[in-house]
């Protein structure tokens, strides 16, 4: 095998075997031809060539290069002359060797003219300088070389040293340690030589471009070492070149560091990085669960299950038992490395427990995660205890497990498993740290998801209660409606709509849009709702209860303001907007009124779309500006659709084109309202949007003339019983006369009082819709009251008489005056009989 020219330590006297404590210093002869005539024992040592090797061959076998200039200008010196400096020779095992050499031209008895050379590898220096070399001074160098022969022995860092030809020239004892092999057994090997492994043949490649280059490579790997001790390991190779005084590349070393460590911390900061950024990414409990497990598998658990206690599952406090007793609990997330999560005993979603000394019951317990293998004994009684998961240890070659309480808050929410059955090596401190946080990031994000869900909840049962109940008894329109909340994390919002019962088979209808969202603006909404219904049963017109809304309004933020800020916070935070009308049944007439409210979209019964103009006005709370009320004349089956604007707008669209689109679906449909609402809402919201949707559609309705009698009544008391006499025949046209008795007591009562307190004209009519309403009108604007009549008192009991006969009655005011009214409930159901009594 030919060698290189690169200087080891082996190349100084620690590698020669020299023992002596001075110089060597080799003598040799040449002739003027340059052939050798003698080989002196020193050089032998030095060079390791035996004289009959030598003698009689060229001395330019010798040289690693080309003479020094000086040595070639001394060729042809005449007798007497001589020359010193540096050459760099071979040594007989191929490395270099560099002499400090002194050449002399002499002539011996004979005549015959011969260089006599001596040399010596610690004289170098000296020569160089001139001078020559003291024992003293030789001393110095070799033990110079010596510390550094030890100091490269003994380093911990591995370090090799390869020739032009990626062959392995020398290394140190760290090196021989790691490749398991003497330095005999792999001096002049290639790498891909002494281990065929793939990355050994990488790490061959690099080491041909650095000798090719000049330029340094660092090279990671992470595997099992040449040695075959057991575990993986992660190096990091520094293949640096080796240039001489010239920058030509003579050779090359490596240098291997143990970066396990680090490579661990890496991993462990990359897959914590990872957890931050893909675990709780939704609201959701269950797909944050999912999330945990999926982060952890693959990167150090070959399968991971996430349980959560029963108590929190099903939304309530955490009900954790002492340690003598089993914990009921629910699986809601799993993954493996292998499709579909075979090794797992119980499927997502079922419920089971954990004995007390299981390894999740454990951690509970501690409140820290615990680590096993499959020879503890806690371990294989909690796997034997359940035939299907001791069959699932035994056939995937679980063989260590890591359990790890999800708490967040002071609340304990579950427990995350984490097992290996893939991966050879067991969990170790470090497995159990990293588990524990990314668990402990995760049940964060699980208990924000589970707060939020608890509040959201909450705040759609409370919104859920406020909206109008179905099957309510009113004969002026059939009703459809639908709340869609948002598909977002900011929680419900303040939408709103209702449906109301006036006096006189009138109804009201409601939309209405808080500003925000979450239970503050559900809060909002009721109160607001609460208000409209009190307001609309006074019988008050559109535009006046929306003035009253806004005065509340205001009131409402300055009090929020106040509360918050002590006095010193800002109003105007609270907002609402909100459309309110009344559609009269008799009239076909509807009024509306906007607060900064989108206005109604009316289809007639012909399919034609139509968009009233009622004038927005101010939101809700800006106080200072007034309302308008716009009368509508609606034909019998007109549909009137009310909305708010989360049904118009999306991503995608403005609310422009929403409204287009709305319009679109709603022309030329004669369907049911539950088809319309259903209809509009297939192509308005594909997908859930980021608002909340309310949306209402009633079918308008005609009372038939049939249904409704009126008779005026002159300001006599005469007249008093003719009202009783007419109010009897008209029950008995319409079938009713189960309610005669009632209804003369509530005309004669409600008649002599306006007799007796209003002013004329005065007038009594009945409504025969799903209840029987009976009113008197005048010409007053004052409000009667019920008052307490003492024993003696001739008066006073009217209106008490009139609440306990009816099932409800009120007062609203007119343009003209007011009317009282009563209602009495009849059988459900639209009358039969259409039969109206003359006066």
């Amino acid at each position: 095998m030919r060698k290189n020219d690169i200087p080891t330590r082996r190349g100084g006297t620690a590698g020669l075997g020299h023992t002596g404590a001075g110089p060597l210093s080799a003598a040799i002869e040449v002739d003027t031809r340059g052939f050798i005539t003698a080989w002196g024992p020193d050089a032998v040592r030095v060079l390791g060539y035996q004289p009959g090797e030598m003698l009689g061959h060229p001395v330019r076998d010798l040289l690693a290069g080309d003479l020094p200039a000086g040595a070639r200008s001394h060729l042809h010196a005449r007798p007497g002359d001589g020359w010193s400096g540096r050459i760099g020779t071979r040594h007989r095992d191929g490395h270099r060797v560099e002499l400090a050499v002194q050449a002399h031209l002499l002539t011996d008895v004979g005549g015959v003219t011969h260089w006599l050379v001596a040399a010596g590898p610690e004289a170098a220096a000296a020569m160089e300088s001139g001078r020559s070399e003291e024992p003293e001074e030789a001393g110095q160098s070799e033990e110079a070389r010596l510390l550094s022969d030890w100091t490269l022995d003994q380093m911990p860092v591995p370090v090799a040293i390869y020739d032009t030809r990626v062959r392995l020239v020398d290394a140190n004892a760290a090196m021989t340690r790691i490749t398991g092999r003497r330095l005999e057994e792999i001096r002049g090997l290639r790498l891909r030589e002494m281990d065929p492994r793939p990355v050994f043949q990488e790490l061959d490649r690099l080491q041909e471009q650095v000798l090719r280059t000049g330029e340094g490579v660092r090279h990671e790997s992470y595997g099992r070492g040449m040695s075959g001790v057991p575990g993986k390991r992660a190096r990091a190779c520094y293949l640096i070149p080796i240039k001489d005084a010239a920058g030509r590349v003579r050779g090359m070393s490596a240098l291997v560091f143990d970066d396990t460590e680090q490579h661990w911390a890496r991993r462990r900061l990359t897959i914590v990085n990872e957890a931050s950024v893909r675990i709780g990414t939704t609201l959701d409990v269950t797909r944050t669960a999912q999330e945990l497990a999926d982060v952890a598998v693959g990167r150090f658990a070959d399968f991971v299950t996430v349980d959560l206690l029963d108590s929190i599952y099903h939304g309530q406090e955490p009900t954790v038992g002492p340690a003598s007793r089993a914990v009921d609990f629910r699986r809601i997330a799993q993954q493996s490395v292998l499709p579909g999560c075979p090794e797992a005993s119980l499927e997502a979603g079922g419920a089971d427990s954990w004995p007390e000394y299981s390894p999740p019951a454990q951690a509970l317990t501690t409140g820290r995660g615990v680590r096993h293998t499959v020879r503890d004994p806690e371990f294989r009684r909690w796997t034997d205890e359940v035939p299907r998961r001791a069959e699932a240890v035994r056939r995937y070659g679980m063989h260590s497990v890591m359990a790890v309480p999800m708490s967040a808050r002071g609340t304990t929410l579950g427990v995350a498993m984490f097992y290996r059955h893939r991966t050879r090596e067991p969990f170790d401190d470090d497995d159990l740290l990293l588990a524990e946080e990314i668990t402990a990031r995760a049940a964060v994000c699980v208990d924000n998801a589970r707060r939020y869900t608890r509040e959201r909840a909450v705040s759609l049962a409370i919104q859920r209660s406020m909206l109008p109940r179905h099957g309510m008894r009113q004969a002026a329109a059939s009703i459809a409606s639908r709340y869609l909340p948002a598909g977002t994390a900011a929680g419900l919002g303040g939408d709103w709509f209702d449906v109301i019962r006036l006096s006189g088979a009138r109804i009201g209808l409601v939309v209405g849009d808080v500003v925000g969202h979450g239970v503050h603006a559900v809060a909002t909404m009721g109160r607001l709702r609460t208000a409209v219904r009190t307001l609309a049963d006074i019988g008050l017109p559109p535009d006046e209860l929306l003035t009253h809304l806004d005065d509340l309004v205001i009131r409402l933020d300055e009090e929020e303001a106040h509360t918050a800020g002590e006095g010193k916070g800002t109003a105007g935070e609270l907002g609402a907007t909100c459309l309110y009308g009344v559609y009269d049944p008799i009239t076909r007439t509807a009024s509306f009124a906007s607060a900064g409210h989108p206005a109604p979209v009316v289809v007639t019964p012909g399919g034609a779309v139509t968009l009233p103009r009622v004038p927005p006005g101010p939101p809700l709370g800006v106080g200072g500006l007034p309302f308008e009320t716009v009368d509508l004349e609606l034909p019998e089956d007109s549909t009137l659709v009310l909305y708010t604007d989360g049904l118009l707008r999306s991503a995608a669209r403005d609310p422009d084109e929403g409204l287009a689109l709305l319009c679109r679906a709603l022309a030329g449909r004669a369907e049911s309202p539950e088809r319309v609402c259903q209809s509009v809402l297939d192509a308005l919201t594909p997908e859930r949007g980021g608002d909340d949707i309310a949306l209402l559609v009633a079918r308008t309705r005609t009372l038939d003339a049939g249904c409704v009698a009126i008779r005026d009544v002159p300001a006599t008391p005469a007249t008093v019983a003719e009202a009783r006499r007419w109010a009897s025949r008209q029950l008995m046209a319409w079938g009713l006369e189960e309610a005669v008795f009632t209804t003369e007591l509530v005309v004669s009562e409600l008649v002599t009082n306006a007799i007796r307190h209003a002013s004329s004209p005065i007038q009594l009519r009945l409504i025969h819709d799903t209840g029987l309403i009976c009113e008197v009108s005048d010409a007053s604007s004052t409000a009667p009251h019920m008052r307490r009549a003492r024993s003696f008192d001739e008066g006073g009991r009217g209106l008490l008489l009139v609440a306990q006969l009816t099932q409800r009655w009120g007062t609203r005011q007119t343009a003209h005056g007011k009317v009282i009214w009563a209602e009495q409930s009849l059988p459900a159901g639209r009358p039969d009989a259409a039969v109206s009594i003359s006066a």
